[in-house]
Parts: structure tokens; sequence; C-alpha cells
């Protein structure tokens, strides 16, 4: 940040300039278009000398020492420091974090908070949650793409598709099915893992594991086997489409004119809009043939015994009898199942693996804990394998939850989660809010914050879940990764469930060594995505 007072005793910049231009203007005087020459120019001084020269005199007179955040400028506030570090958006948030916990800044004319104190993030999730929903303009810039569905909405839309996703989600035999699908894809990605050893070729793996994650969530959510895992990889039309809307729709956070560029289809809106028709023609089309599907089982008096998520919200019935979900709302939900269940757990498999590739000592432990847990039985194929990893055998594997929960604090699929206060208010550390506010919690910067995990919280290091040799949790308004309070992510349980099969599994078969000189960054998108994925050797274990 730039110092309240200067020693310096040269002109300061803006000054300069300005001089600069008034000499250009005197000279422009014996133009035969003087008058009209002098007003554009001093005009355009205008526009471009004033955020500088009130942003100097600001940091010279500045008087607010409540002000907790980056350089401001009347009318511009912190646009111009929030856009050019856009790039490198979550260490900047991360840097402010570590200087004040909480910290604001103004841009397109809305105060933003951000925090990284567990005290703020229960209470704005939790005690006042009324107060502070994903607010009017989130919902709007996420609507073309999710909907109303349940990651987009509040109020009793939001209660509505809570209550029946609760019920769903708690029924036992889901958890069974699930096991099912996400252990027959991981042998499929094993397949695949087997190939590129056997052939020593450079495998990029976050591309495996969402095609892997995708392939059970569109059979688990919809009752669909796209095959995206077959051993040609074959393009899918869908899932590129999805990720091309993820990514225009996170833009627009930062862009003010999205909406004009919408109207008139510019740039990435282009793109969007016609991704989204694509979105629609699929989920249309898994609609219509499920539908059929339906409706003759109900011809035949056959009852619905289907198991996926999409058959049993259509077969959902109110307490007058009516159906529940028409077709829009079963589009909004086959979207927020893909983005919860695609996304979010491939990548948290791709960043573990990457922590692993850098720290081996803790592959050996969570080997040496498979054996403990699931008997030393080194000549087993990997069918064999997996019939071991039942849901109750993973749920003993304790310290490689710990090694998950590593991956998840350091890189958390969604790295900042915000809301909008309806009300003025006061947060618990005495952030005043007004009304209109948004306030953001960070699990990015979380997860890097001393005063919450100790000097060595840049560290992977799966010990730290543990006391007295006993795996321990942490309360989830510091663990942030799965949200907390009354939108707690439902499908937790299922995304640990998956992440850990298929965990064991590679961490059973293969060792993997990253590509050398390849650099793992991650992408401005909705969930945090690596930028070119996570390249490796793959080789039998």
């Amino acid at each position: 940040m730039a110092p309240l007072l200067s020693n310096s005793t040269t002109m300061p910049m803006p000054m300069a300039m300005a001089m600069a231009m008034a000499m250009a203007m005197e000279q422009a005087a014996s133009w035969p278009i003087a008058v009209i020459a002098q007003a554009i120019i001093l005009l355009l001084a205008t526009i471009y000398l004033a955020p500088w020269s009130w942003r100097w005199a600001l940091c010279m007179f500045a008087t607010d020492s409540s002000y907790r955040g980056p350089p401001r400028w009347p009318l511009f506030g912190s646009y111009f420091e929030v856009k050019s570090n856009q790039s490198r958006i979550y260490e900047w948030i991360t840097g402010y974090t570590q200087l004040y916990k909480t910290f604001e800044y103004s841009y397109g004319g809305t105060r933003i908070i951000h925090t990284a104190d567990p005290i703020n993030v229960e209470y704005i999730l939790k005690t006042k949650f009324v107060n502070y929903p994903k607010g009017k303009e989130t919902l709007e810039r996420q609507h073309d793409f999710l909907g109303d569905g349940i990651f987009n909405s509040d109020g009793e839309t939001w209660k509505r598709h809570r209550k029946i996703a609760s019920y769903e989600f708690s029924n036992r035999k889901l958890r069974d099915f699930s096991s099912k699908i996400f252990k027959k894809n991981a042998i499929r990605l094993a397949d695949i893992l087997n190939s590129a050893a056997k052939s020593n070729e450079e495998v990029e793996l976050q591309d495996l594991l969402m095609r892997t994650t995708l392939d059970s969530i569109c059979e688990l959510g919809f009752g669909l086997e796209l095959g995206s895992l077959s051993p040609l990889l074959p393009q899918v039309p869908f899932a590129n489409a999805f990720d091309r809307v993820s990514e225009a729709i996170a833009l627009r956070s930062w862009n003010l004119f999205w909406r004009t560029r919408r109207a008139l289809r510019l740039g990435h809106e282009k793109e969007l809009q016609n991704c989204i028709e694509q979105l629609d023609a699929f989920t249309s089309k898994v609609i219509q043939q499920r539908r059929k599907v339906i409706e003759e089982a109900n011809k035949n008096n056959e009852e619905n015994t289907r198991e996926d998520l999409l058959s049993r919200f259509m077969s959902f019935r109110g307490q007058d009898g009516e159906v529940t979900y028409r077709d829009k709302d079963l589009r909004d939900s086959i979207l927020n199942f893909v983005i919860a269940g695609r996304d979010t757990t491939a990548i948290t498999l791709s960043w573990l693996i990457y922590l692993l590739c850098n720290n081996p000592h803790v592959v050996d432990k969570i080997s040496a804990e498979l054996t403990t847990v699931l008997g030393d039985k080194k000549n087993v194929n990997i069918w064999e394998f997996c019939e071991l990893l039942t849901p109750e055998n993973v749920e003993e594997l304790h310290y490689l939850h710990a090694a998950v929960n590593e991956a998840l604090r350091l890189y958390p699929p969604v790295p900042r989660d915000g809301k909008e206060a309806l009300k003025d208010d006061v947060l618990p550390d005495g952030t005043k809010v007004k009304a209109g506010d948004k306030v953001i919690y960070v699990p990015y910067s979380m997860g890097r914050m001393e005063f919450l995990w100790g000097k060595d919280a840049l560290k992977f290091k799966p010990e730290r879940w543990f006391k007295d040799n006993k795996f321990q949790s942490e309360s989830p308004y510091k663990f942030t990764a799965f949200q907390a309070g009354p939108r707690t992510c439902l499908g937790k349980d299922s995304a640990y469930l998956q992440i850990k099969i298929t965990a064991a599994i590679l961490i059973r078969f293969f060792q993997f060594k990253l590509v050398p000189d390849h650099k793992v960054f991650f992408r401005l998108r909705m969930v945090l995505q690596m930028i070119d994925g996570v390249k490796v050797f793959v080789s039998a274990r």
C-alpha cells in the first residue's frame, strides 16, 4: 500500500502531467477550432487525471483510520486496483486478509467486504443467516447458467429445493448406488492409466478426473452413461460447453458492463449464450427421454425403480399430489448436480494428487493405512481391491481423510463465496455493514491464515488433523470447504466417498511423478480449476 505521507520534494506525477496538458492547451489556442479543442483536451485531462490526483490527495491527507483495504479513488473506488490484480485475485485477497482478517473495497459502486475470520463466517452463515442471502446481483449473474437451482436461489425457492434434496441425500439406497458407480468409474480410470504406464506416455490427470466424475454424476444424477472415459477419450460437447460457460460466468463478476455485453452478444457473452443453448438442448433431451421411460412404466402399472436423482425428482409429488418439478426445474437441477458432483470433486482429486507428488512421505503413510484397514493383500487385482472399499471401510481411512482435508484447505474448489446484506448490521469483529453491501468469506484465504493453522499453514500436513493419534474434525466456520450453517453442502458425504475411493485405488496401484517444468496454477472460474491441468508420468506400483 502507498504511504499516507510522502517525504519526496519532487512534483507529484499527476501535477506534472496536468501542467503538460495545460501547455498543450495554450499551443492549441492558435488553432482555428481552439475553443472546441481546448474543451476536449480539458475534458480528457480531467477524466484521465482525476483518479490519479484524487488517489494522491487521499494518500496525502487520508484521515479515515477505520478503513482497512486497498486505496480508494472517488467515483472509481478500488476498481483499478482490483482489475490490475484480477489474474491473481485470490493471492491479492489473501494478502489483505493476512493484514486485517477482514477488509473492504468498493467496486462498481458496491462496497465489498472480505473476511477470513471464523467469528464473522459463523455470523453470516448461521447466526444472521436470514440477513445474508446470496442476493439479487449474484442470482442474476448466474441465472443464465444455473437458473433457479439449489445453488442459485434464496428464500422459499431455496427452502423447497433443500427440503427435497435433503430427503434424497439421506437415503441409504442412494449411498450404496453411489458407491457402485464411483468404483466402476475409478476402475475405468485405472484401465486408462495402466495403458499410459505401459507406454510411458505423459498424462494430463485433471482431464481424466473430470471425465471420471462427469460419468459418475451423469449416471447418479440422471441415469445416463455418457462414456467420456471410454478408451479413446472422445470429445464431450456437453462438458466443453459446461467449462466455457463456467469461465464466462466467473468473468461477469469482474466486468461492470456484462449486462450490456450480454444484450449485444459481445466477446465472452456471445460464446456464453451459444454454450447455454447447447446445455439446454442436452438437458431437454435427457428429461424427455426419462419422461417417456416413466410414462411407459406407468402405462404398464410398473413402479418406477430407477435410482438416479432425476427419476426420483420427476416422480416427486407435493402434498396436493401435484408434480413438484417442472421441466425448467429439472433442467436447473441437472446443471446444479453437475457443477457440484463433477467439478468440485475432480478438482479436489487433482490438487490432492499434485500435493502427494510433492510429498511422497504422505503417500507412504496412506499406503500403510490401506494395508492396516483393508488387510495385507498385495496380490489382489483391482476388482478384488474395490470389493474391500465398502462405505464402512472407507470411513475408517482417517489418514487419507486428513490428506483430502489438507487438499481442500489449501485449494478449496469454491475459493470464495459471497452474500448480500439485506439490512444494516455489525459483524462480530466490529465491521459495520450497510444494506446492499457484499459480504464474502474466502475459503482460499482462510486455509492460509497462520492465526488459524499455525506458522506452517502453507505446508501440506495431514497430521494437523490428529490429536492424541485420533482424527479431529475442525469447526465448519474455520474449515469452510463445504460451507456451513443451513446451506451446508448436502453432497459432502458423497463427495468424500468418491474422493477417497478413487484416491485409494490410484495410490494402491500407481505411482505418479510430475512432468518436469510443468507449472500448475489455476484459472479464474467459478471453481479452482487448474490451467493446463496437472501433467504426470504414471507407473504401476
